[in-house]
């Protein structure tokens, strides 16, 4: 799980990098839960907020720089 001070420190090419990576491992747990080979349920939410933590981020910045 990503920490919001950690998120924080990254650049933005960093930050969509991990958006990038964490969207491709959203999709491939949701292959695992379709076919019922999920072995983390718990890592669906995880990634979920993970992916909302970077985008909340992204927005601030993205506010503060048309400031």
């Amino acid at each position: 799980m990503a920490r919001i001070d950690d998120l924080r420190q990254s650049s933005d090419d960093q930050l969509t990098e991990q958006l990038g990576q964490l969207k491709r491992e959203q999709f491939n747990l949701r292959f695992q839960a379709a076919t019922s080979q999920l072995e983390k349920p718990s890592r669906v939410r995880e990634v979920r907020r993970d992916i909302a933590r970077i985008k909340t981020l992204q927005a601030q910045r993205a506010s503060q720089n048309s400031k």
